[in-house]
């Protein structure tokens, strides 16, 4: 087996049941959408956000019914926020693949994303847990306001990592830690485990942003990605800020500042990075997401199921090894 089977394996048959749930979310009777929701099926993921809901509910009870729509609630909006995100950042792909306005439209593709918006709240109504729309609502807007303090973040002459962190909690974090969090109220698990889940998505969803981070500093094709492609996108991520904050002089810094207004060349860019590189930024992220590894796997109860426990350390332990 390898990794991603083993850390499946406690959840596999709920697993089973969610991928034919997410299945038939995605059909329609109006031939244009049902194509375009083909499409969205066919570049379906490793369901890495849904197996960590299976896995925090198991690891206080047995899932049921509302987790399985929980995870396909937020699996959705997830999935409408792709949508929406290329739609705004102008993107042709995604993780190597055509996006959906490359395929079709712009028009279409905030249709689209406005109609898997809608199913998410509907599946979300379809637990009965009012708690679980509340989540599922309060995501939508952290997620929208992490795109907007990015973009405010632009015209900033400061190069915070508090900033930094305040938008990968609300534009990435945010997604693990509902789902972690969705997984402990589905099976309506104590207060107190329900606070402990959602600080072990966030935890996870830290690690996992800066890992995306780290990934655009090399070049690697299967990403989709370029090297330096956040920099074209003026983002600034965090081992840029720990150079610029720590080793940089007057030259870089005004570099970056033109990488933020999106004047800088490709050259320029390609300096910028091997500077970063040089001086430890990348290596001073990767101390940064083992950190929050570290802390994620200490709220781990030591009572919990064998199977699972192994299972989220492998979980978290995929995500800042993986290579895409």
């Amino acid at each position: 087996m390898n990794k991603i089977e083993l850390i499946r394996k406690p959840v596999e048959k709920e697993l089973g049941e969610f991928k034919l749930l997410f299945d038939d979310s995605l059909k329609s009777s109006t031939p244009l959408l049902n194509e375009v929701l083909s499409y969205i099926k066919k570049r379906n993921g490793k369901m890495m956000r849904p197996i960590l809901v299976l896995l925090m509910a198991k690891l206080f009870a047995a899932p049921n019914a509302s987790t399985l729509h929980a995870a396909l609630s937020l699996e959705l909006l997830h999935t409408a926020s792709l949508v929406h995100d290329d739609v705004v950042d102008e993107s042709n792909q995604r993780r190597g693949q055509s996006s959906v306005n490359a395929m079709y439209d712009n028009k279409v593709s905030v249709l689209v994303g406005d109609y898997l918006l809608a199913t998410s709240l509907k599946h979300a109504a379809v637990t009965g847990q009012i708690e679980l729309v509340d989540l599922v609502s309060r995501l939508g807007q952290e997620l929208s306001e992490g795109e907007i303090i990015q973009l405010a973040n632009i015209n900033n002459l400061d190069f915070s990592e508090e900033i930094y962190f305040d938008v990968i909690r609300k534009k990435t974090a945010a997604l693990f830690t509902a789902s972690a969090e969705s997984g402990a109220v589905s099976v309506k698990a104590s207060e107190g485990n329900i606070k402990l889940a959602a600080l072990f998505g966030e935890m996870i969803g830290i690690a996992f942003q800066i890992k995306d981070d780290i990934f655009d500093y090399f070049e690697n094709e299967e990403l989709g990605k370029p090297t330096g492609n956040d920099m074209l996108e003026g983002k600034l991520t965090l081992p840029a800020l720990y150079v610029l904050n720590n080793k940089a002089g007057e030259k870089y810094r005004q570099l970056a500042l033109k990488i933020r207004a999106f004047e800088a060349s490709r050259d320029e860019i390609e300096d910028f990075v091997r500077f970063v590189k040089q001086e430890g930024g990348i290596e001073y992220a990767q101390n940064v997401m083992y950190d929050y590894r570290n802390r994620a796997l200490a709220l781990l109860p030591e009572t919990a199921d064998e199977s699972v426990r192994e299972a989220l350390t492998m979980y978290i332990d995929y995500v800042i090894e993986r290579n895409k």
